[in-house]
């Protein structure tokens, strides 16, 4: 997979150590924040494999973020923004993980 086929959404902090790799990014602050929806259905639509979203912003427009995943092949992953995590990676992971194999494997028993 090339570094083409991967972008990240997210503040400038965010987004910064991605660019230095070479992946595609795309900074957005609070003037611009009401563009996360557009840029997330136009990067799925160009057939991104990956795209990684500052965990706020996948919290925020949860119903994008469900609505590329359940019409496009691209993965959409969040990942904790410059304030920390809010544990919204660990429960996406864990929905999928539950809807792949029909149950949630990581249950504390």
């Amino acid at each position: 997979m090339s570094s083409n086929n991967l972008a990240a959404i997210g503040s400038y902090e965010m987004v910064l150590p991605f660019q230095a790799v070479g992946v595609n990014t795309f900074v957005l602050d609070a003037e611009n924040r009401a563009n996360f929806e557009s840029t997330l259905e136009k990067l799925a639509r160009e057939n991104y494999a990956v795209v990684f979203i500052q965990e706020d912003l996948f919290v925020e427009f949860a119903h994008k973020v469900e609505e590329i995943i359940d019409n496009y092949s691209t993965s959409v992953l969040p990942l904790p923004g410059p304030s920390g995590s809010t544990g919204a990676g660990l429960t996406s992971i864990r929905g999928s993980v539950e809807k792949a194999v029909g149950m949630d494997i990581f249950a504390e028993r």
